[in-house]
């Protein structure tokens, strides 16, 4: 009996050309979303999530980008996965 295995990816995006375009929609959010942007500001050098593996499933859209990657700037370590094909916004998880 053979046996092959598949080379492990750590993301799957159905159009990564479309990374450009969620960039710009990141930033637009960012101005939209001052608490996570305080957040940011406020901690970013003390890395208060430092250490802490987090791993999210929910709605992949722009505004879950500004908290990954508000996550991120506080010091996670994240994975994410988005929880429902159709309500996830291609140019944000290329972005991601």
């Amino acid at each position: 009996m053979s046996t092959s295995t598949m080379p492990y990816v750590a993301f799957k995006v159905k159009d990564i050309s479309l990374a450009a375009w969620g960039r710009k929609e990141i930033e637009l959010a960012e101005a939209e979303m001052p608490g996570l942007m305080a957040l940011r500001a406020e901690y970013k050098d003390e890395q208060p999530l430092a250490g802490a593996r987090i791993a999210g499933c929910l709605h992949m859209t722009i505004q879950t980008a500004v908290l990954i990657e508000t996550l991120i700037a506080l010091g996670a370590e994240v994975t994410w996965s988005s929880c429902n094909i159709f309500s996830t916004q291609d140019q944000a998880a290329a972005a991601i």
